[in-house]
């Protein structure tokens, strides 16, 4: 950790550790636009995502969004964990405004993707990490998302439940208008993306096609590896 922080560790005014996350990342984002993030851990993936999710402010600079940003960056995210799995689905609903219908086919949309069953009469303080990620899930990819931002967590669980999880996910990338993903897997960056930016020490180092910007990340043999991989997964598409 302390590697990667490198040359970005300081002090505040009242003498505290502070770490640099970010510096001098600048890009701009239109409609269509599929960008993904790639780098070592610490490169400052995360918090951008993150930053541009509304959970960090930036100290510098300034960030402007034009639509509505959903993010899955975390898989208990926005849940009350004293709450059962249907309670949350309820909150969520009213959240966003929902009609009595519209929570009716919300609930019966998440019991059935995610499959808790009874559990979603527990609190959610009682699932295992797999269903809390199974709820988290069904809960975010049943909406439609405008700007729609993606951590990797996304891609993990058992392998009978990221069948069907990444046909539900490529629906909802394939109907969001702007896409961005931090992943460490580059077969599903060629897939999905139309742009990558590679961070390092939180500096954009490069900004181009997903073909350029692996090409010149991966050794050679992993990066034929990616695109076979993701050639595959098109076709089979």
């Amino acid at each position: 950790m302390f590697a990667a922080a490198s040359g970005r560790m300081g002090q505040d005014a009242k003498h505290r550790l502070t770490v640099e996350a970010l510096r001098n990342v600048s890009f701009a984002l239109n409609t269509g636009d599929r960008l993904g993030f790639i780098g070592s851990n610490g490169a400052g993936k995360t918090t951008l995502l993150r930053t541009m999710a509304g959970i960090y402010e930036p100290v510098a600079g300034r960030m402007v969004i034009d639509g509505v940003v959903t993010a899955l960056l975390d898989p208990g995210q926005g849940m009350n964990f004293d709450l059962t799995g249907n309670e949350n689905i309820r909150m969520r609903a009213l959240y966003n405004g929902y009609t009595d219908a519209q929570i009716k086919h919300l609930l019966e949309d998440v019991a059935q993707f995610s499959e808790l069953g009874d559990f979603l009469s527990l609190p959610v303080r009682t699932y295992s990490s797999g269903m809390i990620v199974r709820l988290g899930f069904a809960l975010a990819t049943a909406i439609h998302p405008q700007i729609l931002l993606m951590d990797e967590w996304i891609l993990a669980g058992d392998a009978a439940f990221l069948g069907r999880a990444r046909e539900r996910l490529e629906t909802m990338v394939g109907s969001a208008e702007i896409l961005v993903l931090s992943s460490h897997n580059p077969a599903i960056l060629m897939q999905w993306c139309n742009r990558l930016i590679w961070m390092e020490g939180g500096r954009v180092h490069a900004d181009g096609t997903p073909v350029e910007i692996l090409a010149a990340y991966l050794p050679p043999d992993q990066f034929e590896q990616a695109k076979a991989a993701a050639a595959h997964a098109m076709a089979a598409a």
